[in-house]
């Protein structure tokens, strides 16, 4: 069973930028994803598939420890599965017959979510016996914010 939370996190302002630092790192790495799928299949007619993008995701991590290597590597993995499945989408539209609209990059207002797939693969919670009705995250990358 898969479960998913929604929280109303309260940041820091360094927290925030961080945020903001991890949400672009996600949305570049899913639109070099995209580029590299569309110029491998032009130029040499080649598909590339999420289990090759995700072994290259070790070597993007070590080339950019400032950018990509400081992220989760499950979190990631999750972006690049996330245009996996906008690729699976497009070819199931397209074998139905209807309009497939082929994925797009992503731009700043079109990218709003990172997922973080298990708890303690990048992501915490620390709940305080003491406060009841609140509770903490703690993203790698960013460190520990209060969630409500």
């Amino acid at each position: 069973m898969r479960r998913s939370y929604k929280f109303l996190l309260r940041p820091t302002v360094g927290q925030a930028i961080a945020l903001t630092a991890c949400l672009n790192d996600h949305r570049a790495l899913y639109n070099a994803a995209l580029e590299h799928r569309r110029t491998a299949y032009a130029k040499a007619g080649v598909s590339v598939r999420y289990g090759e993008q995700s072994a290259d995701l070790k070597h993007i991590r070590a080339a950019d420890a400032g950018g990509q290597g400081r992220g989760s590597f499950s979190s990631q993995q999750a972006t690049l599965r996330r245009l996996d499945k906008a690729f699976a989408a497009f070819f199931a539209r397209l074998k139905a017959g209807r309009t497939p609209g082929f994925p797009r990059f992503k731009g700043t207002g079109r990218f709003d979510t990172v997922e973080w797939p298990r708890d303690g693969d990048g992501c915490r919670w620390d709940s305080q016996p003491e406060h009841p009705s609140a509770a903490y995250v703690r993203l790698q990358g960013i460190g520990r914010s209060g969630a409500r």
